[in-house]
């Protein structure tokens, strides 16, 4: 990790009289793994799709430090959203049809990630016949099959169960390692950010930041933040526990 990828200053965001967030301050570092924690309506989507560049703010700046501004970007939601028609392995390679992608899109590349992250025996499946983690799998990998420098995460596993759920997070950590791709996810999953996260910002109901804190390897650091993060919340946020 090195340079910020990019810098969000005093952003708020509203829809009519709705505040999502407000005078949100965070930066990204670049090859960084930051995990954006928070309950329905704390403003962590819509912040996310803010860097995604589907939402403006109302106020404030995103300031890109990338040559060219937004770097090449992938995002995940929580429905896999693939194709119905299209096997695993073209909704992977799907991103080409893109105009923005066709420049320096490689289907070797393609080939090598279903290669390197066991979807090889899913390659000609099609969508209906996948489990629901086995379909986020595919969507995170076709967010990655344009060689994105950011990679964007809105609550990917939430639907799944526990069992699968855990199998994917340690799925992604190595995929985030090995692509060495800066990755923001957005959960309501307090041992999920944990998990994946070199840093948790927390955001409250009020759509501001809370606190955050960076992470280390040290089980017993990691817990006392765990019972610092689960103290945070509101008593609406209980869910969480």
């Amino acid at each position: 990790m090195g340079t910020d990828a990019v810098r969000i200053t005093g952003a708020t965001k509203h829809f009519g009289p709705t505040v999502a967030f407000r005078e949100i301050d965070v930066h990204v570092t670049s090859g960084e793994f930051l995990a954006i924690l928070g309950t329905s309506g704390s403003g962590k989507s819509t912040l996310l799709r803010v860097l995604a560049g589907l939402e403006e703010l109302s106020s404030g700046t995103v300031t890109w430090t990338s040559d060219g501004g937004r770097p090449r970007t992938g995002v995940v939601f929580q429905d896999a959203l693939l194709m119905p028609w299209l096997t695993v392995a073209e909704n992977i390679a799907f991103a080409k049809r893109f105009t923005v992608h066709r420049n320096g899109f490689d289907d070797d590349h393609v080939d090598d990630l279903v290669r390197r992250f066991g979807l090889q025996q899913l390659a000609d499946r099609y969508p209906d016949q996948l489990s629901g983690g086995q379909a986020q799998r595919v969507a995170i990998l076709r967010a990655t099959a344009t060689r994105p420098r950011l990679l964007l995460l809105d609550e990917p596993f939430s639907a799944l169960d526990p069992v699968t759920r855990a199998d994917l997070q340690s799925w992604l950590a190595n995929l985030a390692a090995e692509l060495a791709v800066t990755v923001v996810l957005v959960t309501h999953d307090v041992d999920e950010a944990l998990t994946l996260a070199h840093r948790v910002v927390l955001l409250g109901n009020n759509g501001r930041i809370r606190q955050e804190w960076v992470l280390d390897d040290s089980a017993g650091e990691r817990d006392r933040i765990r019972h610092e993060i689960l103290t945070q919340y509101q008593p609406a946020d209980a869910e969480i526990e």
